[in-house]
């Protein structure tokens, strides 16, 4: 398994980065392979809820993805298990305030390497890994501080 953690420092309220996070329809926004989402069945986004993506593929192609919500302690903690590639992921955002109504923001991977995932050197898959999720975070900072 690797493990691999993003933090930023978001110049926003917890309530007002969770509401941001917890808006599926907008993590095209800020999330690199992901085209469209939404919660299965219109349902809340709750744990046993399924998140379904059309999420970017190679040479302008899409596919179908989905994620199961593992958990969601609001205004604080959210949680997903799904496939990543041949593997099998789990994801979150954990979200704690700071001073000056900032928001400390983590977000956090954690994969099982499978199937031909596991030919990819463990620290090349976790750099790559950690590089998208600074974008991710980078993303959700820019939104969120640009609608206050």
């Amino acid at each position: 398994m690797i493990r691999a953690e993003s933090r930023i420092a978001v110049a926003g309220s917890v309530p007002e980065v969770w509401a941001y996070v917890c808006d599926v329809g907008r993590w095209q926004e800020w999330a690199p392979t992901v085209r469209e989402c939404w919660v299965a069945e219109g349902a809340p986004l709750q744990p046993g809820a399924r998140v379904e993506q059309r999420a970017k593929g190679i040479f302008g192609t899409s596919h179908h993805r989905a994620q199961h919500v593992t958990v969601v302690e609001e205004p604080h903690r959210l949680a997903f298990a799904g496939p990543m590639g041949t593997s099998a992921a789990r994801w979150g955002m954990e979200l704690e305030p700071m001073d000056a109504g900032q928001t400390d923001a983590t977000m956090w991977i954690e994969i099982d390497r499978g199937g031909v995932m596991r030919a990819i050197p463990a620290n090349l898959l976790e750099g790559r890994v950690r590089r998208v999720m600074d974008r991710e975070m980078a993303a959700i900072k820019a939104a969120v501080e640009s609608a206050a």
